[in-house]
């Protein structure tokens, strides 16, 4: 059974012969490589605190504490300021949901809710709970996951702008235990099938949707496998289960079932498997930790888990009360004694926060998406690209043991093999002593192509105009007109142009970088006379020059062939190519991310062609806006593969999204930029994917800081790009870490890597550096 999806046309007896036939330890086993295989080492938890905004219910469930009467309640709602006070509390405990509890429609069964809503001026509990919800979302930065009981198409439709996820417990679709004698006999809300109307209503609503099973309260094992199956047809038409639960019966005192026995932990690690094995290995399949004892946790986690569910810091389970949470220091041991690790997730689960456009009310979208990075997990530090700063420990310094599937895929990356989509993505998703091991690796394989010596060029940025026709959503540099929206739009002349080429020239730059905007007025004709500029100014510089758009524009204008004008180009006096204007090469990103812009194809076209003629370039990648790990993977692969065909880049550049300034984050439609882990494992992922066919891996002081510059050194690059006089294009987007980064600093970052430097040409040839000196941005 290496799949939940031969279960599918199984009925649930059928499923349980066959579990039966399996015994436990191979259900484990296999339940185990499923999780392993969907989920990596990985197991998430909700740092959360718990509001039970009303302890009152319609329903008398026979093993419930949190339910109780008006007399024991007190007041019969939270007041405003005590919802605030607890989530205020949450958040300075680095919590990040409010989950409400509450009782189902208390309001039908007790005066007392009736008459306190009545002054609170709110028809019912669930628009009093849309109020509280509201209010934790305006007054702080807590994401509401919801737990109110029966609903329908309305109520969703006026509680999920306030929350990111929602959720009821299946817990059995046995009706027999609703009969006299049942635990769930005078419940209404408990009937099997208005609890799976609430969770197909909740499907058609687009609301990420928790909800499981309550084993051991006198279903069997049959009654467990047709819930299962419930759940996962409901999930098979809609797509909205974001996790179940599978939770184990506590007897408490005080309650009629206070004598009742409790599941031993054999029959829960059964019935986790076979949540496994019936709903599939995409599955988020969760176990509350505090139900059982440390030294069980591990079983759990085997037998199927990767989610320990919420866990507070601040509130007690106001469901199970005798049952503390335990430590995150505690669970994150246990977790990790299991081979697993602990992170942290949001209300939202991660595959849901990853599509938050369909999953989440528009001005949710907008928070869930600033929140998280490309797992759709949220980002537990505060570095942004081009902001400077330290940088976060992310675990660089920790043994580098891989797992056995990464071990594998650095193996066979090692060997010089194209590793495919799946295992790419596998090692952007990687923590804990994976990370480590590929830093190592990516160091090993950047020692065995360079040597330990750190490379750097001397260059200037000319950019000869900053009006563009184009409306790239991550670009702050272009302006539409000379009305600008941030700053004034510029042009050029060519005199200014030749002029900036000397002076670099004179003060010991080898190269010249010219990009700009696409100028309403700009033909290719244009940029044969921009070239032509820099080469009468400045006869011995290397001409670095217009990123595959702008050569795609210059030829369109001409009416020329690809072929033909980047020929007239390099007789010119054109030497290289930047690779810009890749961003992500792959369609689902580009249609957002610049829609109008030239195509993936057309990117690759014109390098193959710019290498035919035997103009070599640089490859770049844009990463951390709206793109997740397979795009990256993608993007890796077509970079590779141009490689193996051409073999004419010279080097790969990570280039992080800065956000700050860029027009889509502004918007709210990307995310802010990706997280320093992310960061690190691009320079380390690309050395591992592109050896050996790109030997160089440069990393950008400009997007990085010196000291993330300085720590990639150690994860897979060896060359520091140039120094940049005049870097304008990240300054725009917001970027703080300066306009230029002269040799001397360059030789002393890498020094404090413990690394020699060297001045470079364009074409990776070694330069005896003049000693004029470039200490500021020249004018």
């Amino acid at each position: 059974m290496a799949t939940g999806h031969d279960l599918d046309r199984r009925g649930a007896d059928a499923i349980l012969t066959r579990l039966d036939a399996m015994g436990l330890a191979r259900m484990i086993a296999e339940s185990e490589a499923m999780t392993l295989a969907a989920h990596g080492p990985i197991v998430t938890y909700s740092r959360k605190v718990f509001i039970p905004l009303t302890r009152l219910c319609r329903d008398v469930c026979h093993y419930c504490t949190f339910a109780t009467t008006p007399r024991q309640a007190g007041p019969a709602y939270l007041s405003r300021d005590e919802v605030l006070a607890i989530a205020r509390a949450g958040e300075a405990a680095g919590c990040r949901e409010a989950l409400f509890t509450l009782g189902d429609r208390p309001e039908d069964r007790y005066a007392a809710a009736r008459e306190a809503l009545a002054a609170s001026g709110h028809a019912s509990t669930l628009a009093y709970l849309r109020d509280m919800a509201q209010a934790v979302l305006d007054e702080t930065g807590l994401l509401p996951h919801l737990n109110p009981g029966l609903m329908d198409a309305d109520d969703y439709a006026a509680l999920r702008p306030v929350s990111a996820s929602m959720g009821i417990m299946l817990e059995s679709a046995s009706d027999r235990l609703c009969e006299p004698g049942g635990p769930h006999f005078g419940s209404p809300d408990k009937r099997p099938a208005a609890r799976i109307a609430t969770i197909e209503a909740a499907g058609r609503a687009g609301v990420p949707f928790t909800t499981g099973l309550l084993i051991g309260i006198g279903e069997t094992r049959a009654e467990r496998i047709e819930a299962l199956v419930a759940i996962r047809d409901l999930h098979a038409r809609h797509g909205h289960i974001q996790e179940v639960i599978v939770q184990n019966f506590r007897a408490k005192p005080d309650t009629r079932m206070a004598g009742h026995a409790e599941p031993s932990l054999d029959e829960h690690l059964w019935t986790i498997a076979a949540a496994r094995l019936v709903l599939g290995p995409a599955m988020t399949i969760q176990a509350p930790p505090n139900l059982h004892d440390r030294a069980e946790l591990t079983a759990l986690l085997r037998a199927g888990v990767n989610d320990w569910g919420g866990v507070s810091p601040v509130t007690p389970d106001h469901v199970n009360p005798e049952a503390p949470w335990p430590h995150l220091e505690v669970l994150a041991e246990a977790t990790a004694e299991a081979g697993r690790t602990l992170l942290q997730r949001l209300a939202i689960g991660p595959a849901h926060a990853r599509a938050v456009d369909r999953w989440a009310d528009p001005a949710l979208a907008t928070r869930i998406r600033r929140l998280v990075d490309g797992r759709g997990l949220p980002k537990t530090d505060d570095w942004a690209a081009g902001e400077g700063g330290a940088v976060p420990a992310i675990g660089l310094d920790a043994e580098p043991k891989a797992t056995a599937g990464i071990a594998a895929i650095l193996a066979r990356a090692g060997s010089g093999a194209t590793l495919d989509e799946a295992e790419i993505v596998a090692l952007f998703r990687a923590e804990g002593g994976d990370l480590a091991a590929i830093a190592r690796t990516a160091d090993e394989l950047r020692r065995q192509v360079n040597g330990d010596r750190v490379s750097y060029a001397v260059n200037r940025n000319i950019n000869y105009t900053n009006i563009c026709l184009y409306k790239c959503g991550f670009c702050a540099f272009s302006k539409g007109s000379t009305k600008a929206e941030r700053g004034p739009a510029y042009r050029l002349d060519l005199d200014e142009v030749g002029r900036r080429a000397a002076e670099a020239a004179e003060r010991g730059a080898t190269e010249v970088c010219l990009q700009g905007g696409i100028h309403p007025s700009y033909d290719g004709d244009t940029y044969l006379a921009i070239v032509a500029a820099v080469r009468a100014a400045a006869p011995s510089i290397h001409i670095h020059a217009f990123s595959p758009l702008e050569v795609t524009h210059g030829a369109q204008t001409l009416g020329l062939p690809l072929e033909d004008y980047l020929a007239r180009l390099k007789a010119a006096g054109l030497s290289t190519l930047p690779g810009t204007a890749a961003e992500i090469l792959d369609p689902e990103v580009r249609a957002i991310l610049c829609p109008d812009k030239l195509t993936a194809d057309e990117w690759i076209e014109v390098m193959r062609t710019a290498h035919g003629v035997g103009l070599r370039s640089t490859a770049t990648i844009m990463f951390g806006h709206v793109d997740g790990y397979e795009h990256w993977a993608r993007h890796l692969l077509r970079v590779r593969a141009l490689q193996t065909e051409t073999g004419g880049f010279t080097e790969f550049v990570p280039l992080p999204f800065v956000h700050m300034e860029a027009p889509l984050w502004r918007k709210g439609k990307a995310r802010s930029g990706p997280s320093y882990r992310e960061a690190v494992l691009m320079h380390a992922v690309a050395r591992i994917v592109l050896h050996p066919v790109i030997a160089n891996i440069q990393t950008s002081w400009v997007k990085m800081g010196p000291d993330g510059a300085r720590a990639i050194l150690d994860a897979g690059a060896n060359d520091l790009g140039g120094v940049l006089m005049d870097e304008s294009i990240t300054r725009s987007a917001g970027g703080q870490n300066g306009q230029c980064f002269d040799r001397a600093q360059m030789i002393a970052l890498a020094a404090s890597a413990g690394r020699p430097a060297y001045q470079r040409t364009t074409l990776y040839q070694p330069v005896d550096p003049r000693p004029a000196p470039f200490l500021e941005p020249l004018a």
